[in-house]
């Protein structure tokens, strides 16, 4: 007898839209890859306004940042999700204290990740993503508790990986060259600090970076370890 889902996802998503239509996709695709019939899974999308996330994150407004997240999981809860997500990583900024307030569970991102780290035996893991991410705790503590090491990019090509995501990426543009400048980075990161890994957090990271790996670096896809989460949730 083909195991069904029995719990139905809601997604914080718009953050960016790009990266929204891979959750979509991958989440559809590992359900029937579950499911293992014809069936496909029914889940709620709330496509947030990004200026609602990205404005008060740039502001350093993280209570408004919380408010709003909160506000708009509220209505996955009242259109029926049992358990939910945000399809972003920088809004984990805020995420215990929306997990704490919010009317269903919620799945985080950072600790998928972490989860899969730990299962594949990495020691030590370059961090890829906005500036709120690359420099907040928010990934650093609970990598340190599972003694984790993370590794930040030298400040010039923090600023190189933070411009090229606000101005390119998040806007669907994804450039030959830009590409070329994040392997480079990978690469002096190898040299330098011996790296297992680069987490790509930043879920419009995959789309550029899109082959798994980089002379022997794997990539830990923040999408998609977070949407392989949110599908055994569906059939937990």
């Amino acid at each position: 007898m083909i195991e069904k889902a029995l719990k139905t996802l809601g997604i914080i998503g718009g953050l960016g839209p790009e990266s929204t239509v891979d959750y979509y996709q991958t989440i559809i695709a590992l359900y029937r890859e579950r499911a293992g019939d014809d069936s496909y899974p029914q889940f709620f999308i709330n496509s947030m306004d990004l200026n609602r996330v990205r404005e008060p994150v740039m502001a350093n407004d993280l209570p408004r940042l919380a408010d709003n997240l909160v506000a708009e999981i509220e209505k996955l809860a009242r259109a029926g999700a049992d358990f939910g997500l945000v399809a972003a990583n920088t809004p984990h900024l805020v995420f215990d204290e929306v997990a704490s307030r919010s009317p269903i569970p919620l799945i985080s991102i950072v600790e998928a990740t972490v989860a899969a780290a730990k299962d594949r035996q990495y020691n030590r893991l370059a961090l890829f993503g906005t500036r709120f991410t690359m420099n907040g705790d928010f990934y650093a503590k609970p990598f340190h508790r599972e003694q984790i090491e993370l590794v930040r990019p030298e400040f010039a090509d923090q600023d190189y990986i933070h411009d090229k995501y606000m101005n390119e990426l998040i806007a669907g543009k994804f450039l030959t060259e830009t590409k070329a400048g994040l392997l480079a980075i990978v690469a002096r990161l190898k040299d330098r600090a011996g790296i297992d890994g680069v987490i790509l957090a930043g879920t419009e990271l995959p789309l550029i970076l899109h082959e798994g790996e980089h002379n022997g670096v794997p990539f830990l896809n923040t999408t998609r370890i977070h949407c392989q989460a949110a599908v055994e949730m569906m059939f937990s």
